[in-house]
C-alpha cells in the first residue's frame, strides 16, 4: 500500500522566509541549533521537578499526590495532545505553531516559578505541557520538511540524541540549580531557553504548511487526546494508588475504548483520517514505533532502578547521582550522530539491530556485576554499552516512522515518533520501578529477624524508607541497612534480566520485520519536486 499522497493533495506552502528554495548550508546549521534548543526547553521540563519533589512538598505543603499531579500533569498534556497539534501545525503552518508554542511555555515557566501556590503550579504546568505539545512535534517536522534528503539523516541524528539524552542532562542541570540555589530557578533553564529558540526561530526558521484536501478530524483528535489521557493516568498514577483502586481501573477501562474506538473512526476516515492507521502494516512505522517503545521503557526504568541505587546503596548526593548518569547520556548523544553514517554502510534495519544487541547486553553486564561493594565501577560498563545502543537504535527508528508518512503528515509523524517516546518512558517507569519493589520486598522479608515489627515493616516499603528507620532500631541499624542494600541489589538483578529478556525479544522483531536496508541517496541526487520523505527511504 502506498504511503503517498499526490503533490496536488498536499502541497507544501512556502512561507515568507523559505524564498522559494532549500536553505544553504548556514541556514541549515541555524535552523538544526534552534529546534534543538526548542527540544531541549521542553525535554529538561520533563525531568527537572523531579529532583525538587520535597522542597515542593514543604513549600507549598503539598501531600505526595499533589506532588506528583505537579510533576506528571505536565506529561499528561504534553502526551495527549501531541498528535492533534502536530496535525494542526501542518495545516496552520510549522513556524507560527512553533512560534506559539514557545511563547506560551515560556510565560507557563515564570508562572511556575512564582507560584504561591499548588494550584497555580498545576495550572501553569499544564499550561507548560499544551505548549510543549504544540514545540515538541513541531521541531521534528521542521527537519523532516526542509533538509535536504541527503543531510535529513544526520539532521535526525542530533535531534534524537538531544531527545534521549537531553532528559539526563537537564536533571543535572535541575539538581545543580537545586543544591546552589533554589528549586525556583529550575524554572530559569527553560524560559531562557524558550527565549532563545524563539529569537532564533524568528530569524532562522522557515515557514511551511500543507494545503490538505479534507477537513481536520476533530472527532479523532478528541478522542486520540482521551485514549491517551486515560493510559498515561493509569501508568502514572497505578504504582501510587494501587493498580486494582477504582480510579485505576475506571481510567484504564476508559483508556482502553477510547483507543478502539480511535482505531475504529481512523479506518472509517481513511485517507481524511487524522492517523491512517492502515500504515502500521508496513516495516518502517510498525517497527520504528515499536523499537522507540520499549528502548525508551527500557530507559526510564533504568533511571528508577539507578537513582536509589547512588543514593541509598551508594550514599550520594542528588547532584552526584546525576552526575554519574552522564557518562551514559553522552554515549547516547554520541550515538545517535553516528548512526546515520553507519545505516548508511550497513543498513537501517542491521544499525537498529546492533543497536538494540548492545542496549540487552549492557543490561546484562549491569545485572551481572553489580553489587554493594562493586559500587559504580559494578555498572558502568554495562551503563556505556545501554547508552551507545540506545544511541544507535533511536535514530533510523525515528528516520523510519517520518520516512513512512508523506510530507503532508510530517507534523501527524513527528507527533506519533513523540507519543511513542512518552508511553514507552511511562510503560518503563511503571514495569521496571513494580520489578524492582517486587524483588526488593521479596528479598528483604528472610534478612529482617530480630527487628522490631514497626521497623521492620517499613523497611519492607522501600530502600530509602529503611535507610530512614535504622537509626530508630539501636544496635540493628547497621544490619537494616545492610539488609535493604542487599535486597535492593537482588531486585535490581531481577528487573534488568526482565529488561534484558525484553530486548532480546525486540532484537529478533527488528532482525525479521525491521525498515529494509536501503542505500541512502548519494549527496548529488535530488528528491523529486513534491514527493515525501518516505520515497527514499522505503521502510516498507
Amino acid at each position: 500500500m502506498s504511503t503517498h499522497q499526490s503533490p496536488q493533495a498536499a502541497a507544501p506552502v512556502p512561507g515568507p522566509n523559505t524564498g522559494g528554495g532549500t536553505p544553504d548550508a548556514r541556514q541549515l546549521r541555524a535552523i538544526l541549533v534552534t529546534v534543538s534548543i526548542a527540544l531541549m526547553a521542553v525535554i529538561a521540563s520533563v525531568s527537572g521537578l523531579n529532583v525538587a519533589q520535597t522542597h515542593l512538598a514543604v513549600e507549598f505543603g503539598a501531600s505526595q499526590t499533589t506532588v506528583l499531579w505537579i510533576i506528571n500533569v505536565y506529561t499528561l498534556a504534553l502526551s495527549a495532545l501531541l498528535l492533534p497539534l502536530g496535525a494542526i501545525g501542518d495545516r496552520v503552518g510549522r513556524k507560527p505553531m512553533l512560534i506559539t508554542g514557545l511563547i506560551i511555555f515560556g510565560a507557563a515557566g515564570v508562572v511556575a516559578g512564582l507560584a504561591p501556590s499548588a494550584g497555580v503550579m498545576i495550572a501553569a504546568r499544564v499550561a507548560a505541557g499544551v505548549s510543549a505539545a504544540m514545540i515538541m512535534p513541531i521541531t521534528l517536522a521542521v527537519i523532516t520538511s526542509t533538509f535536504p534528503e541527503e543531510e535529513r539523516g544526520k539532521a535526525i541524528g542530533v535531534w534524537t540524541g538531544v531527545a534521549g539524552g537531553g532528559g539526563i542532562l537537564g536533571m543535572f542541570l535541575s539538581a545543580l540549580l537545586v543544591d546552589v540555589a533554589d528549586w525556583r530557578w529550575l524554572f530559569v533553564l527553560p524560559v531562557v531557553l524558550s527565549v532563545v529558540a524563539l529569537a532564533m526561530t524568528l530569524k532562522s526558521v522557515p515557514d511551511s504548511r500543507e494545503r490538505p484536501s479534507h477537513s481536520f478530524d476533530a472527532v479523532g483528535a478528541v478522542v486520540f487526546a482521551i485514549a491517551v489521557t486515560g493510559l498515561i493516568f493509569v501508568l502514572q498514577e497505578g504504582p501510587e494508588r494501587g493498580w486494582t483502586a477504582l480510579v485505576t481501573l475506571l481510567a484504564l477501562a476508559v483508556g482502553i475504548v477510547a483507543a478502539t474506538a480511535f482505531v475504529a473512526w481512523q479506518l472509517h476516515r481513511r485517507d481524511a483520517a487524522l492517523l491512517d492507521v492502515r500504515l502500521f502494516r508496513e516495516r518502517g512505522l510498525a517497527s520504528g514505533s515499536v523499537t522507540l517503545l520499549v528502548v525508551f521503557g527500557v530507559q526510564a526504568g533504568i533511571a528508577v532502578v539507578l537513582f536509589p541505587f547512588f543514593q541509598a546503596v551508594l550514599g550520594w548526593s542528588g547532584l552526584l547521582s546525576t552526575v554519574a548518569m552522564m557518562p551514559m547520556a553522552v554515549m547516547m548523544m554520541a550515538a545517535s550522530g553516528l548512526a546515520p553514517k553507519l545505516a548508511g554502510r550497513i543498513g537501517a534495519r542491521s544499525t537498529m539491530a546492533v543497536g538494540v544487541a548492545l542496549a540487552a547486553i549492557g543490561l546484562a553486564l549491569m545485572a551481572l556485576f553489580v553489587s554493594v561493594d562493586g559500587g559504580y565501577l559494578s555498572i558502568l560498563a554495562g551503563m556505556l554499552a545501554m547508552g551507545v545502543g540506545m544511541g544507535l537504535s533511536m535514530t533510523p527508528s525515528t528516520e523510519a516512522i517520518t520516512g513512512s508518512l508523506p510530507r503532508a503528515k510530517q507534523g501527524v509523524a513527528s507527533a506519533l515518533n513523540d507519543v511513542t517516546r512518552e508511553f514507552g518512558t511511562a510503560l518503563g517507569v511503571a514495569m521496571l520501578g513494580a520489578l524492582l519493589a517486587d524483588g526488593y520486598r521479596g528479598a528483604i522479608d528472610g534478612r529482617l529477624d530480630g527487628i522490631p515489627d514497626a521497623a521492620a515493616d517499613t523497611a519492607r516499603e522501600g530502600i530509602a524508607n529503611a535507610v530512614e528507620v535504622a537509626p530508630t532500631t539501636g544496635g540493628h541499624a547497621q544490619a537494616v541497612i545492610h539488609a535493604a542494600q542487599q535486597s535492593f541489589v537482588e531486585g535490581w538483578q531481577r528487573s534488568m534480566w526482565v529488561g534484558a529478556a525484553v530486548m532480546t525479544v525486540l532484537l529478533l522483531y527488528v532482525a525479521l520485520r525491521g525498515p529494509e536496508n536501503t542505500r541512502p541517496l548519494e549527496p548529488d541526487t535530488e528528491a523529486a519536486p513534491g514527493t515525501g520523505v518516505a520515497d527514499s527511504v522505503a521502510a516498507r
